[in-house]
């Protein structure tokens, strides 16, 4: 059966404020699907790496002026999924987008922040990774399953993210910026077990 492919990017402005805990979101809203990107544009993706912190070489779009914006960072969660002699096997992608992502303001302040958005992207593909080692594998209703369980994840991630820019004031908080970025180190910690998912 041939994988069915799923990918949503964000482009998330720099900014920043406090933290609360991700809004949970109810599995009956549907959500649109885009198709995964061609493997031809993948030398403009980077895959998140804990030891390859992102730098302002990687931002290649240009400038968007004229807006309070100073940075601008394209994330993307991918899943896609296939059905072989009765098992399910998955392929979770998150990766930065290097031409949908552009600075103004190049500071070092300002990169640590686009980098909290790309550091929540991989909390969620963890997310991700957990609901489907959790889920039980029902033959009749598995695409509706995994289409709903993807869509609840991208919708929480989509949430912490502008949490993320609303409570830190797109950054320009610093303390709760600070708070924001120690927490966001907690939850990748705290996420390790479920962060060697398998990735195309």
């Amino acid at each position: 059966m041939t994988p069915l492919h799923y990918i949503v990017s964000l482009a998330l402005v720099a900014a920043v404020v406090g933290f609360k805990p991700a809004p949970q979101f109810s599995s009956q809203n549907s959500m649109p699907v885009l198709p995964a990107p061609d493997p031809a544009v993948a030398k403009d993706l980077i895959p998140w790496n804990r030891e390859r912190k992102l730098t302002w070489e990687d931002f290649l779009q240009e400038p968007v002026r004229g807006t309070d914006a100073v940075a601008s960072t394209s994330t993307s969660l991918g899943l896609s999924y296939q059905v072989k002699n009765g098992a399910l096997t998955w392929d979770i992608t998150c990766f930065f987008q290097k031409k949908k992502s552009w600075g103004l303001l190049k500071t070092d302040y300002i990169l640590q922040h686009e980098q909290g958005h790309f550091d929540i992207t991989e909390l969620y593909a963890r997310q991700l990774n957990k609901a489907l080692l959790d889920y039980r594998f029902d033959k009749r209703n598995y695409k509706q399953d995994l289409n709903r369980i993807y869509a609840d994840v991208v919708r929480a991630k989509e949430a912490f993210q502008e949490l993320y820019d609303s409570q830190t004031d797109h950054s320009r908080k610093k303390g709760i910026q600070r708070m924001w970025t120690e927490r966001i180190e907690e939850l990748l910690e705290e996420s390790e077990p479920f962060a060697d998912y398998p990735w195309i």
